[in-house]
């Protein structure tokens, strides 16, 4: 909330974690004029989403302005006496080390944003006293049910596991007022779109090519980018590509990883396919209007069996 009440746009900001937090809001300031800079901790930004669509975005911000510092651990900040050119307003001074060289460095800036990740707020809410269990990173137990180690206290979003999205929590809000109600509540996890509101977006569904890979499970890949469809030249905004994947024996789809303009949008049909188990070839056989953005997505899907047609 704080970034977002800003009263001017900063000279320089300097933001703490490249997770999706920092990026979108990082992402909204370079636009309006910011400088900006991102310094995170480990070797790729947007945490746990595809590795090699996650370098394609960091390559885009990086065109449009935004530095990376990565690999470098904060490990403090002072405000900095201002030169004369500035006026009377300080700067802040963030010292981070490179985890690779071990050197210490500093950078100013007018505004901090620390963005390195959220937690339940589950103190102050009286679960101690009635007993209700909570994980070592403070989030409540529940069981498939959504119950906690009380019965008859059910909890949802981002009190407990999973992903801190707002649609998560609904579904889990709605399944637990199925249960209540005596029908099957269900939230199926697997489907759960997470979205980066960068400009391009970033959206996502399913499992990516690490998560697979770790899981030792065969899959092909199809992908078509942004800068082949009509659509997308039509709009000016080419960049990004469609990725799916998909199981290399049943063709199930698996995963779908999307960076270009109304990712966020474009994914919902992804979502649909993989709530109904579909395959690359469903999408590959499924009309789509001329022109338009989702037409990368049918594409990608011909392109797992090596058939994009417009390539």
């Amino acid at each position: 909330t704080e970034p977002l009440s800003l009263d001017q746009v900063p000279t320089h900001l300097v933001v703490v974690g490249g997770g999706v937090i920092g990026l979108e809001l990082g992402s909204v300031w370079l636009r309006l004029g910011a400088q900006v800079t991102v310094i995170e901790y480990t070797n790729k930004i947007c945490g746990a989403m595809d590795a090699k669509l996650s370098q394609r975005l960091k390559q885009i911000l990086t065109k449009q302005g935004m530095k990376f510092i990565m690999e470098a651990k904060v490990t403090g900040a002072d405000l900095h006496p201002p030169p004369p050119q500035r006026g009377s307003s300080p700067q802040v001074a963030v010292h981070y080390e490179s985890l690779k060289e071990q050197t210490q460095s500093t950078v100013l800036g007018d505004k901090v944003l620390v963005a390195t990740g959220r937690k339940p707020f589950s103190q102050g809410l009286g679960l101690e006293e009635l007993g209700i269990e909570r994980d070592n990173q403070g989030r409540v137990k529940v069981n498939e049910h959504f119950q906690t180690s009380l019965a008859s206290v059910y909890a949802v979003g981002d009190l407990i596991a999973g992903p801190m999205l707002a649609h998560k929590a609904e579904e889990e809000g709605v399944a637990v007022a199925e249960i209540l109600a005596g029908r099957a509540g269900h939230v199926n996890y697997d489907t759960v779109p997470s979205v980066v509101y960068t400009w391009p977006e970033f959206a996502a569904v399913g499992k990516t090519e690490e998560q697979l890979t770790q899981e030792g499970r065969k899959f092909k890949v199809g992908s078509f980018p942004f800068s082949a469809n009509g659509r997308a030249k039509a709009m000016a905004a080419t960049e990004g590509m469609v990725k799916i994947l998909a199981d290399e024996k049943t063709d199930r789809i698996l995963g779908v990883h999307i960076i270009g303009a109304r990712a966020s949008d474009i994914i919902a049909e992804a979502v649909v396919a993989m709530e109904f188990s579909a395959s690359s070839e469903d999408l590959a056989r499924s009309f789509h209007a001329h022109p338009t953005l989702p037409e990368a997505i049918r594409e990608a899907a011909l392109a797992v069996e090596g058939r994009a047609r417009h390539m």
